[in-house]
């Protein structure tokens, strides 16, 4: 492979090369030296290479030669080419490329996602739009409310595919292809495929071209890794140790659970570190700022869920923790990606407890690695630590005290305490009651629904303990796109409620009596 060969070679178009020199650019990756040219013929394409190596130039540029070589006349709310992202983030930033490589050229981009109001969505929606890019959800919900018009997209671009096309989004991304003309090219970029989703995304493909310039599911080269193996209840102390010492100034670190990020960046505050959460459950507003406080140095730790794993780049992140380990082993070569990126080096460091082995050891068998085992210099374990489970919020039960002690029991069985000379009653004095399967009264007077096979209404408890659906941050992410659509109101005819269409039709009482609860009138 010609390593010398530079963007003109590629045959971009000249306001994009003179975009490409101003952002400081002179050479083209080995992704973007393979792909660039296989999307400027208009072949279909897989493509996957090693995070950090310039994928998004490597479809947003072809494709803007593309559309400046191929000039159309295209009505309001129309766009040539949809782009569709796993996050918000994500969605932005792609769309922020689009615009830097295309100052030059007289081309309309605009980003679509949730968490925002719609106005100003729609308001762009009515002017001339080149290049969308988009989340799955809030997308549908434009192409629902008829002010998006997807039968002129030309080209279709899947960033992050392999999770775009797992169980998360596969559903909306079936009905996004739906709305699409079968006569498009598809271009499908990640870091990395699973043989399962490889066979998937084949099927969406006509012809493709594949691409892939490493070995499939590896990590960065210029990234050092290492893990510490540390007991659950020391890790944030060894985590405020190692930035400390280390005199980390920008850390980025990954927990599993939203409940978890938020509580390690309290922890980390107590702690004279500067730190924030974006998950998820963080309003769209609170996610940018932090990410921007975090992208100026002026937020030292940012504490995320795998929301911020994929495609985030940030320029010279130089360490990624992983507090938690991801259970998906793919997620690990996407966290570790944010720093060692563009040609930089970076750290990666685990905190790994005795419960993650086998999830440590399932990333270094994906991975085809061995990662290196390091111990922290100085560090002493704080004497008496504790770190309940992560089991998320939880609201107080029944007489629960908000000071957190509990409510001692009375010494009699009726409730009140012993009279003089009564001695207190045995525990075994009375025989226990039969448990009761009483149906719990609904809001509106009628007896609850029938529960579930396991004694819940969902049926997925065993053992008094609820099994937690796995999910990823980012599907609550593009669930939270999504807009409700408003209730019909009810129809009256002379004050009284009507069904509606297949509504079973429910007994009416007179308009010119009212009953009271005894039936009586």
């Amino acid at each position: 492979m010609n390593t010398e060969v530079d963007f003109a070679g590629l045959g971009l178009a000249e306001p994009l090369l003179r975009a490409i020199s101003e952002e400081g650019y002179t050479q083209p990756t080995p992704i973007q030296q393979k792909a660039i040219p296989l999307v400027m013929a208009g072949r279909d394409l897989l493509a996957a290479a090693q995070t950090g190596t310039g994928k998004t130039a490597g479809f947003t540029l072809p494709i803007l030669h593309t559309l400046i070589n191929r000039p159309a006349s295209i009505p309001p709310g129309r766009p040539r080419v949809l782009v569709l992202t796993p996050t918000r983030e994500l969605a932005a930033q792609v769309e922020e490329s689009v615009r830097t490589y295309g100052a030059h050229a007289k081309l309309r981009s605009m980003v679509m996602f949730g968490g925002v109001g719609m106005n100003p969505q729609l308001q762009a929606l009515k002017q001339r739009v080149d290049i969308l890019v988009a989340t799955p959800g809030r997308l549908l919900d434009h192409l629902g409310e008829k002010t998006l018009d997807l039968s002129g997209v030309e080209i279709f671009v899947l960033d992050e595919a392999d999770r775009m096309l797992d169980m998360g989004f596969i559903r909306d991304i079936r009905k996004v292809i739906a709305a699409l003309p079968k006569a498009r090219q598809t271009l499908l970029f990640s870091a990395t495929f699973s043989p399962e989703i490889r066979e998937l995304a084949h099927g969406m493909l006509n012809d493709a071209a594949e691409v892939e310039v490493a070995a499939r599911n590896t990590t960065a080269e210029r990234v050092d890794q290492g893990v510490y193996m540390v007991e659950q209840k020391q890790k944030r102390h060894l985590l405020a140790h190692l930035i400390n010492k280390g005199e980390w100034s920008q850390v980025l670190v990954f927990t599993r659970t939203k409940h978890g990020a938020n509580r390690l960046a309290e922890q980390l505050d107590k702690q004279g570190i500067t730190a924030a959460a974006i998950h998820g459950n963080k309003s769209q507003n609170a996610r940018t700022k932090a990410l921007a406080d975090f992208k100026a140095n002026t937020l030292r730790v940012l504490v995320a869920t795998d929301i911020a794993a994929r495609g985030l780049d940030i320029d010279q992140l130089p360490h990624v923790v992983n507090f938690e380990l991801p259970n998906v082993p793919e997620d690990y070569v996407h966290r570790i990606g944010r720093t060692g990126r563009a040609g930089a080096s970076g750290a990666a460091v685990s905190l790994v407890d005795r419960e993650e082995v086998k999830l440590l050891t399932a990333i270094e068998k994906v991975t085809r690695q061995s990662i290196p085992r390091v111990t922290a210099d100085g560090f002493v374990p704080v004497a008496g630590a504790s770190e309940e489970p992560d089991r998320g919020p939880r609201t107080q039960g029944r007489g629960a005290r908000s000071d957190g002690a509990t409510r001692s029991k009375p010494a009699s069985g009726n409730g009140q305490p012993p009279r003089q000379g009564q001695q207190p009653r045995a525990a075994g004095d009375r025989p226990a009651r039969a448990p009761q399967n009483k149906p719990i009264a609904r809001g509106n007077g009628n007896p609850a629904r029938p529960q579930g096979r396991s004694g819940t209404a969902n049926g997925n408890v065993a053992n008094g303990n609820r099994t937690p659906v796995r999910t990823h941050d980012d599907d609550d992410d593009n669930r939270g796109n999504r807009i409700q659509p408003a209730a019909k109101p009810p129809r009256e005819v002379n004050g009284n409620v009507m069904p509606r269409g297949n509504e079973a039709r429910r007994p009416q009482q007179p308009a010119l009596f009212s009953r009271n609860r005894s039936g009586q009138r």
